[in-house]
């Protein structure tokens, strides 16, 4: 089977082939349209001042045909003689010969072909005019013709085909290069390498290209190191309450009581919330279908099912209707809550909405201790814990805020955390209409 061509050789023949066409079809037109016309209107006035010539001639008085003679070679390379050159007809001549032929036919009624005769002043073409007595040969030098179109079609080509070539092969180098690059690049992401960032240049597609490949390039960087943070993490975590159930066990055997048992239920809760928890950042969370909501009520239920005695939750929002997407929401809402009511105990926690136009943020403000400006984007990294005892009693499993972040992305929200006036931490949701239309869209 034989192998296909590369792009640039496909692209360099065609281009190639296209630019010779288009040279082909100028030169043409450019033949027919201006020079064929020039050529008829030059030999249309040629073959007038030969027969002009001939009949002046044949008027004058005899001794005064030698210095008109003179005068017609020297200023129009013209020739008079009343012997007629016998050679026969010839085969060829330059094409401008010919479009003369056809001009002195029609000044002079006769169908002829000019005869050509090598003298030592250079090749002459003659051709008969009647005059008064008789026919008189008139002789045109070759010189006077010096175009040569054929080799000046062939120059024109020839140059024209090398810098076809030329230029598509360059065209061709400077769109195929990137591909490579990608090409290259794609083949050490397929490995497991981390390639080298594509620059953004060039063509605005290819730059097009470049972007989303170095887009997806970061994601799988991140997604590499998600996978190796949630091993990691998934590992460490199950340690601490299968070693505590490894030891209630051992109890169990000299001395069985139900606060045992009670503790290994615990722990096998913790461990099933955190498998969970993993599971569903390895499979990733699914974009929600948007309902229209009262958002008032649904902010309203979501704190009813958070609040407790102890860290009661507050809800300030204006009544209005808004495309939401309940589930994923209220979990992220959700997250939200628990980790200010476990690191703001005691203090009642606030859930507002603030509408401006087409957006609508939602916000979870607590007045607990806060979150040091250079951890605020580090939080949101799986297993990441502002608690160095990494005790889920007082720093949960470090995947709450990663379920938020990955929510957020799935839903086109953004989600920020921000230091409180007068203490706490604000953390925002913000909801926008346009951007649910345009992820519904690519979906």
């Amino acid at each position: 089977m034989r192998a296909p061509q590369s792009l640039a050789r496909q692209n360099t023949l065609a281009l190639a082939i296209a630019f010779v066409l288009i040279e082909l079809l100028t030169l043409t037109l450019f033949a027919f349209w201006v020079l064929l016309p020039l050529a008829r209107r030059s030999a249309d006035d040629l073959a007038g001042l030969m027969v002009l010539s001939a009949q002046t001639w044949a008027e004058l008085p005899p001794q005064t045909r030698p210095a008109f003679e003179e005068e017609l070679l020297k200023s129009h390379a013209l020739a008079l003689r009343a012997d007629r050159p016998g050679m026969g007809r010839d085969e060829w001549h330059p094409p401008y010969f010919y479009v003369l032929e056809d001009a002195l036919n029609r000044r002079t009624g006769l169908q002829q072909h000019l005869r050509s005769e090598t003298l030592d002043s250079g090749t002459w073409y003659w051709a008969n005019v009647a005059t008064g007595g008789g026919l008189l040969a008139v002789g045109l030098s070759g010189a006077r013709v010096a175009s040569q179109p054929f080799l000046a079609f062939f120059i024109a080509l020839l140059v024209g085909l090398v810098l076809a070539f030329g230029v598509a092969l360059w065209l061709a180098r400077r769109l195929t290069r990137p591909l490579a690059q990608l090409e290259a690049a794609s083949a050490l992401i397929g490995q497991g390498g981390r390639p080298t960032l594509l620059p953004e240049t060039g063509p605005r597609e290819m730059a097009a290209l470049s972007r989303r490949f170095n887009a997806m390039a970061q994601q799988v960087r991140e997604l590499l190191s998600a996978r190796t943070t949630l091993l990691a993490g998934v590992s460490h975590d199950l340690r601490t309450p299968l070693a505590r159930m490894r030891l209630a066990l051992e109890l169990l055997k000299d001395k069985p009581g139900p606060q045992l048992i009670e503790r290994m239920e615990r722990d096998i809760d913790q461990m099933n919330r955190l498998i969970g928890n993993v599971l569903d950042l390895a499979r990733g969370l699914a974009h929600e279908q948007p309902v229209r909501t009262d958002l008032a009520d649904f902010l309203h239920q979501v704190a009813a099912d958070f609040s407790t005695p102890t860290g009661p939750v507050t809800v300030r929002c204006p009544p209005c209707q808004w495309d939401i997407a309940p589930t994923a929401l209220q979990r992220a809402i959700g997250n939200l809550l628990q980790n200010a009511q476990r690191y703001a105990a005691g203090s009642p926690v606030e859930l507002v909405a603030v509408l401006a136009g087409q957006h609508c943020r939602i916000g979870v403000l607590d007045r607990g201790p806060g979150i040091a400006p250079d951890q605020l984007a580090a939080v949101f990294e799986p297993f990441h814990r502002l608690d160095a005892s990494r005790s889920p009693a007082t720093g949960g499993s470090g995947l709450g805020l990663t379920i938020v972040k990955e929510l957020a992305r799935a839903n086109g929200w953004q989600v920020t955390l921000q230091a409180r006036p007068g203490g706490g931490l604000q953390a925002w949701i913000e909801l926008s209409n346009a951007a649910a239309e345009k992820l519904l869209l690519k979906i």
